[in-house]
């Protein structure tokens, strides 16, 4: 099927899916739940509405906070020597999904500028519609629009395919990097061409963090060397740059409030806190243990933020969840008694085979909440109070997620899944 007769076919199920007819094709499982929440929302299928742009000083100051910046070289190395060729444009946007940096082909950028997406626009799904920006940001995942798979009838005559960019050190969602153009410049292969590059954007951005770790390191050492106890050297997040009397692991959560003094730190217990340079000087108190946990608060009520915090005797503590994390967290939370390997892949994935796949999640999830999780089933503990904070608007449960226990959530209904 070529680009047109595509086109023409997509227009009709788009047609039947704003009608509440039944498709003459099933809509792509990411297409399809944008649409649900364009309607949700009430998106005009055939308004071209747009947001205030930025001014120049605005866009100037998102760019001089964003990390993006970092991996520009990055971007540009991978995706403009084609563009010109291809007649695409590639633009990288915040996490807010306001357009920060755009470089292509001119007589293309001539056509987005008609089009709104420009320096300083906001191209949110909830503001245009689904796009290669928008719907990435909310899907957290490479996502290609193809033509009147976008939601706004104006957008029909592009393609774009956008892949979220994630910051490694915790997980954050810092933007997207897109690449768009007319609708017959549409390659089936573009979506794995812009995934790669932003993949390799990461990799920058987890070097950085490496050498930083490093160099926190090269301080830290000669300190360590001559403390009795325990102790360790951390930055910022949390990630361990060197330890003394304890068995190295990754990375500690650390407390909201955190600070010189004393801390109670999770898996760690009372500890003393000085600054380094790039970091934090942890000493472990050896009176003290890890305290248990006594209440766990999932707060889902935000769109594209979700977060675990774990109260006890000691204090509390809380930390960002990635979007596999906070679906596994959402479905335990939702069976008291639990659920085994099989039972969360087939809620998960559809697949109850997929139990490899969810033991490492689940493993990555336990090494931050010991003492919350158990296994053999999978469930929180006994004496923790769990307490699941969703969105208002129940559309809004995780709108990232495929998985079918969620969107059975999202819908409030059991049955097998329609497009509206």
């Amino acid at each position: 099927m070529d680009a047109r007769e595509a086109a023409r076919l997509l227009k009709g199920v788009r047609a039947a899916a704003l009608a509440g007819n039944r498709p003459p094709a099933t809509p792509r499982p990411e297409i399809a739940e944008s649409w649900r929440r364009m309607l949700a929302g009430g998106v005009h299928p055939d308004r071209d509405a747009r947001s205030r742009m930025l001014s120049a000083a605005e866009t100037e100051e998102r760019r001089r906070l964003s990390p993006l910046r970092e991996v520009l070289p990055v971007l540009r190395e991978g995706l403009l020597p084609a563009l010109d060729g291809a007649l695409h444009i590639m633009v990288v946007a915040d996490a807010d999904g306001r357009l920060l940096w755009r470089e292509g082909h001119a007589s293309i950028l001539r056509k987005a500028d008609r089009l709104g997406f420009g320096v300083g626009a906001d191209w949110n799904e909830a503001v245009v519609g689904t796009n290669g920006v928008g719907t990435a940001l909310v899907a957290r995942r490479p996502v290609q629009v193809f033509s009147a798979e976008h939601f706004v009838s104006s957008h029909h005559d592009w393609t774009c395919a956008g892949a979220p960019l994630r910051d490694p050190r915790d997980g954050r969602l810092l933007g997207v990097v897109d690449v768009s153009g007319p609708l017959a410049t549409m390659h089936p292969a573009t979506l794995a061409w812009v995934s790669s590059v932003a993949r390799l954007a990461e990799r920058e951005l987890r070097v950085r963090h490496l050498e930083s770790l490093e160099r926190l390191r090269a301080v830290a050492a000669p300190l360590l060397a001559r403390l009795p106890g325990r102790a360790l050297a951390v930055d910022g997040l949390g990630w361990t740059a060197a330890v003394t009397g304890l068995a190295p692991q990754e990375r500690y959560p650390l407390p909201k409030r955190f600070g010189p003094g004393r801390a109670w730190v999770p898996q760690l217990g009372d500890c003393g806190v000085e600054a380094l340079p790039g970091g934090w000087l942890l000493r472990v108190a050896e009176s003290r243990t890890d305290a248990p946990a006594g209440r766990v608060v999932l707060d889902f009520s935000r769109p594209r933020s979700w977060a675990v915090t774990v109260y006890g005797a000691a204090g509390s503590w809380s930390q960002e969840l990635s979007p596999r994390h906070a679906e596994l967290l959402f479905l335990l939370a939702e069976s008291p008694r639990g659920r085994s390997a099989a039972e969360l892949a087939a809620e998960l994935f559809g697949d109850p085979t997929r139990t490899v796949t969810v033991r490492a999640e689940l493993s990555r999830v336990r090494r931050h909440l010991a003492g919350v999780l158990t296994h053999r089933p999978y469930r929180f503990a006994e004496d923790v109070e769990v307490e699941v904070i969703r969105p208002r608007d129940p559309a809004g449960l995780l709108p990232h997620s495929t998985a079918p226990a969620v969107i059975r959530a999202r819908l409030g209904r059991t049955g097998p899944d329609v497009i509206p």
